[in-house]
Formats: C-alpha cells, sequence, structure tokens
C-alpha cells in the first residue's frame, strides 16, 4: 500500500531505467573511509551508519547509503562544514539534507538526517526487521534484482510497497 504522498513524490521521478547489481565487496571498508572523514569533520561522538542494502550485503543500485542521524537543529552548523569535504549539498528536505560523492569511484548517497523524523524511526524499523529476519531479507533480496531493468518510477513504486507492508507487520 503506497500513501498519496508517497505516490505524489514517485510521479515527479524519471521514466530511465535502474540498473541492478551484485553487492560490492568494498562497500563496508568505504563506508568506513567515508565515516573517518565526517568524524575528522564532525568529531569522533557523531553517529554515522552504513544502511541501504549494501549494509546487508545484497545486490542494489550500485551505491552505498550512508547516515549522519543528528538532531534537526544541527543541520545549519553541520552542511558547511560537510561542504568543505563532499560539496554541495544536491538536494534538502524537512528531515534530511543529501550529498552525492565519490569514494574510490563509487557511489556514495550521503545524507544529514533528523533522528526525530518519522522517515528515519521508521527506516531503522525496517532495518531492524530485516536482520532478525533473514526470510524478508531474502524477499527483498529478489524484489531488488527483479527490479532490474524497470523504469525508477516503479522501482520506487515496488520498493515503498514493500517496505510499508513491512512496517505494517513490524508494528
Amino acid at each position: 500500500m503506497i500513501t498519496p504522498e508517497q505516490e505524489k513524490w514517485i510521479e515527479t521521478l524519471s521514466d530511465n531505467a535502474v540498473r541492478i547489481v551484485p553487492y560490492d565487496n568494498r562497500s563496508n571498508y568505504l563506508f568506513n573511509r567515508v565515516k573517518k572523514k565526517i568524524h575528522n569533520l564532525l568529531g569522533s561522538r557523531v553517529i554515522v551508519e552504513h544502511c541501504g542494502v549494501s549494509s546487508f550485503g545484497i545486490s542494489g543500485q550500485d551505491e552505498i547509503d550512508v547516515s549522519i542521524v543528528v538532531k534537526k537543529d544541527k543541520f545549519d552548523t553541520y552542511i558547511p562544514k560537510l561542504e568543505t569535504e563532499f560539496g554541495s549539498v544536491r538536494s534538502r528536505y524537512v528531515d534530511r539534507a543529501r550529498f552525492e560523492v565519490r569514494e574510490e569511484g563509487k557511489k556514495i548517497d550521503l545524507k544529514l538526517v533528523d533522528i526525530d523524523h518519522p522517515n528515519y524511526i521508521n527506516s531503522k524499523i525496517f532495518e531492524t526487521h530485516l536482520r532478525s529476519n533473514p526470510e524478508g531479507l531474502e524477499r527483498y533480496r529478489i524484489l531488488k534484482e527483479e527490479t532490474n531493468g524497470v523504469t525508477v518510477k516503479e522501482y520506487y513504486r515496488t520498493k515503498i510497497d514493500f517496505i510499508n507492508n513491512i512496517l505494517l507487520k513490524a508494528s
């Protein structure tokens, strides 16, 4: 089940094809390199999480998702510091600011995320469910691989529907 708000966002996406690739064994190494850079900029107490499919070790869109988890009131302090290392913010929403960087040729989707926003809280519920449910993780891997070549819109429609169903079960 996709909410009207989610459907509205999906409709803004492209009709380009999504490319799903096998898990990259360098993911943890590259995540740790980026994490070290973030800690050098913001301090070692800042929470930096490896999230998304590369953190599960399954196929995905050939990127590593990294979240810097903070209170939203830190955004305006942290963004200029992050921009010195990672370039300009690519997009900014109420709950996150997104940077797109490369580390050894690998795309890193780096996000500053609001620890108190429902999107972050739901992402943690989803991740926790998959980490404790091998069958659900396997279904997610298959879903990812089966969406190779579909449009970006269809990819996110399928993915969000899966996530929403997990969140219903987990709550």
